[in-house]
């Protein structure tokens, strides 16, 4: 499976996946959508995140569950 919007660099957030190199783990998306915040609240909170890094975090995640 590929994911395009899903970055990993040696530089950026000490490799772990991010959001297209902003330096915004995918982990911590995971983590407020997993303490309730809805995708309304994250995208007005965090600009620079767009719909669709929230869809492909939620099946980066469902992949690595998957493993």
């Amino acid at each position: 499976m590929t994911f395009t919007r899903i970055t990993t660099n040696p530089s950026v957030c000490s490799g772990k996946p991010c959001i297209r190199d902003l330096r915004f783990p995918v982990s911590r998306l995971l983590g407020l959508l997993a303490s309730g915040e809805t995708r309304e609240s994250i995208l007005k909170a965090y600009p620079y995140i767009a719909s669709e890094d929230i869809d492909e975090s939620l099946r980066f995640a469902a992949f690595l569950a998957d493993a």
